[in-house]
């Protein structure tokens, strides 16, 4: 059987459907997304590894066990895992060249509970070496570019991510965001990218927790694959230093995607907290047209002050300095790491202990004020760039490497502080440029562990200004 539309133009939640009505088997879908890949991947760099054998064989075993069972949201459908988490038999490099052979013996949380839920990994996804960088290219693939214009960068860490979800070689995608890792490439590759709470997503059982920063999240072209997709990775697992308080019992992320949210009350601001960073005018026409869109939809939206100070710059560079040396590398291996991983890895071997525990005591004092400063809004409106999309070229690696760590700074400006706070904050794709048709994200950051909210909010703008007709362009 065939679906009446291109398997690869339907949502996540579309695919799944098909494949319980019988219209598609998993091995088809499957197939019909490894073809697609194999046709876009070499041009695009979405993956560091492929899997096609392994993806065929889960989706045989899919089809066999799904006879006669009540399949899940996601039964059958294809993704990806991002190349920064460990795949029980799979090479996972980190996206560096250093671990170009390694091989995990056990799977993170978050791939057991994808591979539980019925989905099918087709491989890794690339990102830059480490995760370190708010671009993605490294040693083994090379860039991820972007699908609207593949002489740009995809953005990052969760690059690869975001183009595969774009290109339709997977509609929903495992990532992770440790300063706006998945908001970044959402809004450069024009998809909802989800940073979930702190605690939200376990990161064990070898994730690294020193600093708190970083969590798991989805990537996807739709509100409603994404809130299914964060039902799969939700939920604590045993010795995780932080827990985000649950949904009530019954309640689902994917259920409140489909709720109206009420009138709610949204505070925004366009000044990053950062010194010397210009906000592009055309993000700031992105952000202006998405307030006017909030209040047509009935809410309340108000200017705010900037709700962090300039300070949290320097201890999210500390701490994201410290974080660098969290994958062990001989010292004969260090010098194949990558000019930009080398430079952050030696400002963090700098760092004493005084001053780490000095810059993550003063981040949870500056976040506690940010979060008590916009505790009477709902959610709070940001750009989600302070920069439009940049060339490939831009992030040279050849020369200063602080050259390219301040080329970075306008990526990360609106994001990196809700990774400090641990709000969940997403991107969302409501505006394009009217020269080149680029897709320019807006943010919106909710309340501590609030991610439902959000996600109903969310759903209702999608509503209101859908963009999935945008992705014609790319299918």
């Amino acid at each position: 059987m065939s679906t009446p539309t291109a398997p690869h133009a339907l949502t996540a939640l579309e695919q799944a459907a098909a494949v319980r009505a019988g219209d598609i088997s998993p091995v088809e879908l499957v197939r019909h997304h490894l073809d697609r890949a194999e046709e876009f991947d070499a041009r695009y760099g979405a993956f560091l590894t492929r899997t096609p054998e392994a993806a065929l064989d889960a989706a045989a075993t899919l089809e066999k066990a799904g006879r006669g069972t009540s399949p899940g949201a996601l039964f059958g459908v294809p993704t990806a895992v991002k190349d920064l988490v460990e795949t029980a038999g799979v090479v996972t490099t980190y996206g560096s060249k250093v671990f170009a052979g390694h091989v995990p013996d056990a799977d993170a949380h978050s791939v057991r509970r994808l591979r539980e839920a019925g989905t099918v990994s087709l491989g890794k996804t690339n990102t830059p070496e480490f995760g370190c960088c708010c671009y993605t290219d490294n040693d083994l693939a090379g860039p991820a570019r972007s699908p609207w214009d593949p002489a740009l960068s995809a953005g990052g860490s969760s690059g690869g991510a975001a183009v595969a979800v774009a290109l339709g070689l997977v509609p929903v995608a495992h990532a992770s965001d440790g300063g706006g890792s998945i908001r970044i490439p959402a809004s450069v590759c024009g998809l909802f990218g989800l940073k979930p709470a702190r605690g939200r997503v376990s990161s064990g059982p070898l994730g690294a927790e020193v600093n708190g920063l970083a969590v798991q999240g989805p990537l996807a072209r739709s509100v409603r694959d994404a809130a299914a997709l964060l039902d799969v990775l939700a939920g604590p697992e045993p010795g995780d230093p932080h827990w985000a308080a649950p949904l009530p019992p019954g309640e689902t992320f994917l259920g409140h995607a489909g709720r109206e949210p009420g009138r709610l009350r949204i505070g925004r601001y366009a000044v990053p907290a950062a010194d010397g960073i210009t906000v592009d005018p055309v993000c700031l026409a992105a952000w202006e047209h998405a307030s006017r869109l909030l209040e047509s939809l009935g809410h309340e939206v108000e200017d705010i002050p900037t709700p962090f100070g300039p300070e949290v710059g320097d201890q999210f560079v500390t701490a994201w300095g410290v974080q660098s040396l969290g994958r062990a590398v001989g010292p004969e291996q260090e010098a194949s790491l990558r000019p930009v991983t080398r430079a952050w890895r030696a400002y963090g071997r700098q760092v004493s202990g005084e001053r780490f525990a000095a810059a993550i005591t003063g981040m949870h004092r500056a976040t506690r004020r940010a979060v008590e400063a916009t505790g009477a809004y709902d959610a709070v409106l940001t750009p989600a760039l302070a920069t439009l999309p940049r060339p490939v070229g831009h992030f040279d690696e050849s020369g200063d490497p602080l050259v390219n760590l301040r080329r970075q700074s306008p990526f990360s400006a609106f994001t990196s502080p809700y990774n400090m706070t641990g709000q969940p904050a997403v991107s969302l794709p409501l505006y394009w440029t009217a020269e080149h048709g680029l897709p320019v994200g807006v943010q919106l950051a909710g309340r501590p562990a609030d991610e439902a909210t959000l996600i109903a909010l969310s759903a209702q703008l999608e509503a209101a200004a859908p963009w999935r007709d945008r992705y014609a362009a790319l299918f």
